[in-house]
């Protein structure tokens, strides 16, 4: 059965705009509206902390997926980076604490059933694009929607736009990734519920399986030849 949760990535830095705080909050609205549970990352601060913190604010169910280096290490803790799993107000979240950031990014994908990548950065960008990747490569099967608020991942739209034009990403492998625009005009990118529609988008996304590259269920066991009878 696959998992009605959501994995939100996000960044843990507010932006400079209100539009992508304001998404984060719908996103986090929507996800408790429907009783669907939020994963993500685990963070206080940023848009991590607007979109876990509107899912609580409505009666959700929030699970922050974290590294020890983050929580427990024995290094000096960056601000706005390290996570206070005791934080006042956020007791209802349930932490889960990982060895290293490949074991978050596993941890979180197993635990889902589709994705949803609000603005972010560098983190960001790589977890949209692994999971994406993974779902290409048939290790899963599960939707990846993008929220383009402001525009924001207009550029990343143009780079699967190349990659297909130069022959590097199948044709029928853009709909890999979903991007929900929100009204033509920013000025209304505001109040625009980005909640519904991207939770619209994942609800709707459908993928034969069988159009992955490969087969993850054969292992090298299974192919393996007894010799004694190979000849």
């Amino acid at each position: 059965m696959v998992s009605n949760a959501i994995a939100v990535y996000c960044g843990s830095s507010m932006g400079t705009h209100r539009a992508f705080s304001a998404a984060a909050i719908s996103v986090g609205h929507a996800i408790a509206a429907q009783n669907r549970q939020l994963v993500y990352g685990g963070g206080n601060q940023g848009l991590m902390g607007v979109v876990s913190g509107a899912v609580i604010q409505c009666g959700g169910k929030v699970t922050g997926v974290v590294p020890y280096a983050m929580v427990g290490g024995e290094s000096e803790k960056a601000p706005g980076v390290s996570v206070d799993l005791n934080e006042v107000g956020r007791e209802r979240i349930e932490h889960v604490v990982v060895n290293s950031m490949h074991e978050r990014k596993v941890e979180m994908a197993q635990r889902v059933g589709g994705f949803i990548g609000l603005p972010g950065g560098f983190g960001t960008y790589e977890e949209v694009l692994e999971v994406t990747t993974w779902t290409q490569l048939g290790i899963h099967n599960k939707p990846v929607v993008l929220v383009n608020a402001l525009g924001f991942y207009e550029p990343l739209r143009q780079l699967v736009d190349n990659g297909i034009k130069f022959g590097f990403i199948k044709p029928n492998s853009r709909d890999l990734i979903i991007f929900v625009d929100g009204p033509s005009s920013y000025d209304d990118h505001e109040t625009f519920d980005w909640g519904t529609a991207a939770l619209a988008a994942l609800n709707t996304w459908k993928r034969d399986a069988e159009d992955a590259l490969f087969k993850w269920t054969e292992t090298k066991e299974k192919k393996q030849v007894d010799p004694l009878q190979s000849t």
